[in-house]
């Protein structure tokens, strides 16, 4: 793993498009991203934005209104999302998978300050006040 953290099993893994959506809900909490050969990395006054383009999609750091970095996805080549419990550093990473025959690698990564929550069930039934 190529991300500057030690981490060893993970503890949950999860479909793209799951994690795509909760991770659309917390850009502030993004403290790096990136794949094998590069990382982009979280600043004060850094902001995290989200673009697609047909099935691709784009993960941005923006400065003012300048675009500073940016990550390109293709959702197809993601097999699933593994999650890691908190490292050493208060952190929680995500990998991205890309998998076939001959191999299987993190093709993208997203270093977190939390961890994914899980969804609230929905109750149903009378409400007892």
């Amino acid at each position: 793993m190529s991300v500057g953290v030690t981490v060893t099993e993970p503890v949950s893994t999860l479909p793209f498009e799951q994690f795509w959506n909760w991770l659309l809900q917390h850009p502030n909490c993004i403290l790096r991203a990136g794949t094998p050969e590069t990382a982009i990395f979280d600043d004060e006054d850094l902001h995290w934005h989200f673009a697609t383009d047909g099935p691709t999609l784009f993960v941005q750091v923006i400065r003012g209104k300048r675009l500073v970095g940016e990550l390109v996805l293709d959702p197809e080549r993601v097999a699933y999302v593994q999650a890691y419990s908190e490292d050493p550093e208060g952190e929680f990473v995500f990998e991205l998978i890309s998998e076939n025959e001959k191999e299987r690698i993190a093709a993208y990564f997203f270093v977190l300050s939390h961890a994914r929550e899980e969804e609230p069930e929905e109750r149903h039934g009378r409400a007892v006040h």
